[in-house]
């Protein structure tokens, strides 16, 4: 069983995001990149269902500028078996990155797509259900809990009431919840293995792609409101006071 999982470079989780002073996005210059956390935990279940011996192959791919390859010798080093950076300049929304997965998939052919639920710089957790959709799979999203079986994959999904146990025929889509697994710490042997292995490196055309421009503008992005300090309050009456006068939850 071949397993692809989609990978992305963001903002570490741990800086402090800065807006541009012109407000037309994030400030990127000199700041730490990462690997998506969500992804993270895609190539982690990508990797232990090959250690198990369900998988055979967890292939990687990630798409954006060239210093993206970066993310994919960290999945390598995870566990993953090969790479594909689909290089492109173009401002990358989750429609066009579906389409791209789904020419990767028409093109390696898997049993399983895995990818984060969400990306933390844009939150659009869009990718996943495109991507379902252009493939005409069935999707199973929120995973905290992925069981292969013969042909099937049985996942238990977070709600809003809960769990939500399901059944869905391979290939199919799934997208990671946090509490599916905890990624593994990234050994230098293993970096150092992972200059070895294969990075293919495509274009959007040679996937045969050519319309993958934005369909949204940004207007503008702001910091949001500063929010007031705590303050100490002399007794329950006061506090009460304040609950039902200022808070308005009262």
């Amino acid at each position: 069983m071949k397993i692809l999982v989609s990978v992305k470079r963001v903002v570490d989780a741990n800086v402090k995001v800065r807006v541009r002073s012109d407000g037309s996005g994030v400030e990127l210059s000199n700041v730490k990149m990462s690997m998506n956390p969500f992804d993270e935990i895609a190539i982690e279940e990508a990797v232990r269902l090959k250690e198990v011996g369900v998988a055979t192959e967890v292939v990687a791919i990630s798409c954006g500028l060239a210093v993206c390859q970066e993310t994919l010798r960290t999945a390598l080093a995870m566990g993953a078996d090969r790479a594909i950076l689909v290089e492109t300049s173009e401002e990358l929304q989750p429609l066009a990155v579906a389409k791209i997965l789904k020419a990767i998939a028409d093109r390696e052919v898997p049993q399983l797509v895995i990818l984060g639920k969400q990306a933390i710089d844009d939150d659009s957790n869009q990718t996943g259900q495109m991507l379902a959709a252009l493939t005409d799979w069935p999707q199973a999203t929120f995973a905290s809990r992925v069981k292969l079986g013969k042909g099937t994959a049985i996942v238990t999904r977070e709600v809003d009431g809960g769990l939500e146990t399901i059944a869905v025929d391979l290939p199919a889509v799934v997208t990671t919840d946090l509490r599916l697994n905890e990624p593994r710490y990234v050994t230098l042997p293993n970096i150092m293995k992972a200059r070895k292995k294969s990075l293919e490196i495509l274009s959007p055309a040679a996937l045969g792609l050519n319309d993958i421009k934005a369909r949204v503008k940004t207007l503008k992005v702001t910091e949001p409101a500063a929010r007031s300090g705590g303050v100490q309050v002399p007794n329950v009456a006061a506090l009460i006071g304040k609950l039902r006068d200022e808070a308005k939850v009262l």
